[in-house]
């Protein structure tokens, strides 16, 4: 049986009214950590137009793969091993890059590496889509925010919830321009820059 995140069912549908926008000029995506691939699946089979690049981490590209071979439309690639932190980093380009429920599971360096490595990814005039929890000043928006960041800190000290203006600073480093900020259900963003 294929591993199945509730999570990605209920966001997955309020995700994609944002990526229709966001996404409507663009016609490649580099998925950054696809995980269970549900997303992948669901998006490119609704944004025909797009071609769809999945990647993960080693540890799950079994899973990842065989979820795409038996769900997956034309437009959604075989996933690529990309770990953003292992060089030399794939030979991937889109002129979109999306990424669901990450950076607050990477350590903080990770995510920075992440960053730093989008003008490699991203064509230039490119959009990038982040879901997931973040705090605004150092602050938790909900109190189910900060016992979620609690329970991840608990796990891995150097994963948690992320600051939205440490992060907007990375995107800033890497050339992008923050575009919007789309609150979704169960206290995630969709942040979008471009």
């Amino acid at each position: 049986m294929l591993p199945f995140s509730d999570a990605c069912e209920r966001n997955k549908g309020p995700i994609l009214e944002v990526m229709r926008t966001a996404f409507a000029d663009c016609t490649r995506v580099v998925e950054i950590g696809s995980g269970t691939g549900q997303h992948a699946v669901h998006f490119a089979r609704h944004l025909s137009y797009l071609s769809w690049q999945p990647t993960d981490r080693a540890e799950y590209l079994p899973d990842l793969a065989e979820r795409i071979a038996a769900e997956g439309p034309p437009n959604l690639a075989l996933p690529v091993e990309f770990d953003v932190l292992q060089e030399p980093w794939p030979a991937l380009r889109g002129d979109a890059v999306f990424s669901a429920n990450t950076l607050h599971i990477m350590s903080w360096p990770a995510v920075e590496t992440l960053f730093a490595g989008l003008p490699r990814v991203l064509a230039q005039g490119g959009v990038l889509g982040v879901y997931g929890p973040f705090k605004y000043g150092g602050r938790f928006t909900t109190a189910s925010n900060a016992a979620f960041d609690a329970m991840l800190r608990e796990r891995d000290p150097q994963s948690g919830l992320r600051d939205f203006e440490a992060v907007n600073a990375l995107a800033e480093a890497a050339g992008l321009r923050f575009s919007a900020d789309h609150a979704m259900p169960a206290n995630n963003q969709l942040l979008v820059w471009r």
